[in-house]
């Protein structure tokens, strides 16, 4: 039985599968990981000081006029092979969801619902003063109109992404994300180093792994199916034999 066969049957005979995915998932997509050298934009400038909250709280014109452009970067990127994939194994009640350290709205926007999105979205903002809800084209729309630090409608405090930034502290979903990766029987890890915390403490939890990243993650030697190959060849294999 080939690795392919195996994740598959894994993935049929689980009671309780989760998916963990990573920046290496999205790369697919044309979104540079954060931390791989020689990717433009992110040569120019440190990702974890420009969209850090000590520059956005402190700074905010150098975040609007930094750090913003890393999210805006993302809006027009479109799902990619194994996240439509991914999709479809919730649909058929085949994975319960998908724990997300991504911020860029593939998995909203490739169809799936219960999606725990550990670092935040790019999809909506809010006021730091008194929390009204904004969409996050919002920000975009003030600072194509000249305005330095997008301002709240209602109370004129400065509006900010729903991301979570360097620095924040983790978002409720977090911990909605622990309790479901300690219910799981199979954690699918996609697209993860498995190195940043707190996330990497996840797969930890889970009886079963499958592991899908370019690179070599601490947990390879726990995996029952390592694939150190692209996520959406792999993911469509996958597809294939459970005929999806």
């Amino acid at each position: 039985m080939d690795d392919i066969e195996k994740s598959s049957k894994l993935i049929e005979g689980s009671k309780y599968a989760m998916v963990l995915t990573g920046a290496g998932l999205s790369t697919e997509s044309g979104i540079p990981d954060f931390r791989s050298p020689g990717t433009g934009l992110w040569e120019k400038m440190d990702p974890m000081e420009a969209l850090s909250a000590d520059v956005l709280n402190n700074d905010p014109e150098k975040f609007y006029k930094l750090g913003f452009k890393i999210l805006r970067g993302m809006e027009d990127a479109e799902p990619n092979d194994a996240h439509v994939v991914l999709a479809k194994l919730e649909e058929k009640g085949y994975v319960k969801g998908v724990i997300t350290q991504n911020i860029d709205n593939l998995h909203f926007k490739a169809g799936s619902k219960k999606i725990y999105e550990v670092h935040g979205n790019t999809r909506t903002s809010h006021c730091v003063k008194c929390h009204a809800k904004y969409d996050f084209k919002e920000l975009g729309r003030q600072v194509d109109s000249g305005i330095k630090v997008p301002k709240c409608k209602k109370c004129g405090g400065m509006l900010r992404p729903d991301v979570v930034m360097f620095g924040d502290m983790m978002p409720p979903d977090f911990q909605r994300a622990m309790e479901e990766a300690q219910k799981a029987d199979l954690l699918i890890v996609i697209g993860s180093s498995l190195e940043v915390a707190p996330v990497c403490y996840l797969p930890g939890m889970a009886d079963h792994l499958i592991i899908i990243n370019l690179t070599s993650t601490p947990y390879d030697r726990q995996a029952d199916a390592v694939f150190h190959e692209k996520a959406g060849t792999v993911m469509n294999q996958i597809a294939d034999c459970m005929s999806l």
